[in-house]
């Protein structure tokens, strides 16, 4: 099963493609789709439509599994990364890709086994599942492949 994972911004949309077969799973692809902050809102999504259009159709998911807004301290931030996050959602659904979401408290529950884990307990299970020592250098790459990861474990 192919899995792309997502973790949703205005600025910073981070992937990552998991090939999952038994217990193993291994990284196909990872990356960031990044807006420029000088262009209006609607250039922005746009943006974010044409590259995530652009993941879905060169690898061909089986389905996807998007971050969920569950809290934000920055009220300023929520509103353009949820119009971000609908404008991925529409995405995936042109694509016929089926969608499953996840909490950040969920997505740490599941990789650590306790769900207020810290972002380097994250970062060291997510290594420990692809069997590496080097990760995407962007958090926001990481956070897409750990999104990826908890929907392998938790769809059993």
């Amino acid at each position: 099963m192919k899995i792309l994972g997502i973790d949703p911004g205005m600025a910073i949309v981070g992937y990552g493609i998991i090939n999952v077969k038994d217990d193993f799973i291994e990284l196909e692809a990872s990356g960031s789709i990044q807006t420029d902050k000088n262009l209006s809102d609607s250039k922005r999504l746009l943006e974010i439509y044409n590259d995530m259009a652009t993941v879905v159709n060169k690898y061909k998911p089986d389905c996807a599994s998007v971050e969920e807004l569950f809290f934000f301290k920055n009220q300023k931030t929520v509103i353009p990364v949820a119009e971000a996050r609908g404008v991925i959602l529409t995405v995936l659904e042109k694509f016929n890709i089926p969608i499953f979401s996840y909490t950040p408290m969920e997505v740490k529950q599941v990789l650590t086994g306790y769900g207020r884990a810290e972002k380097k307990e994250v970062e060291r299970m997510v290594k420990i599942a692809l069997g590496t020592q080097d990760l995407p250098k962007l958090d926001d790459t990481v956070d897409a492949i750990a999104i990826a990861i908890c929907h392998s474990r938790a769809r059993i």
